[in-house]
């Protein structure tokens, strides 16, 4: 009888057949922080949303690729990133982290 593997799509994050919650959990974090950080950046009055919102995806997104396992968590990880980072750049340029709130 020949041996088989176990079949590594039938997962969306683990392709080597294990759990890897954390990684899933930072990499499913970074992908919704971008995203909310690429769509606010579409509207200059919410800045600070989405500067704070891409700060802390593009923090734990380099988090995640820190600590990645398999190649789809890197690839995910890397659209959360690029998005967060797009959002914060956008953000920082209509305000800024704290344009409004503090008064000089």
């Amino acid at each position: 009888m020949a041996q088989t593997q176990p079949n590594p799509t039938g997962s969306l994050f683990a392709t080597d057949g294990k759990p890897h919650p954390l990684q899933d959990t930072l990499t499913a974090v970074t992908l919704v922080l971008g995203m909310v950080a690429f769509v606010t950046a579409q509207f200059p009055n919410l800045h600070l949303l989405s500067s704070w919102a891409g700060l802390i995806g593009i923090l734990t997104g380099g988090y995640g690729q820190f600590i990645s396992v398999t190649t789809r968590e890197r690839f995910l990880t890397v659209i959360g990133l690029g998005a967060s980072a797009i959002g914060f750049f956008l953000g920082m340029a209509n305000g800024g982290l704290f344009g409004g709130l503090i008064g000089f």
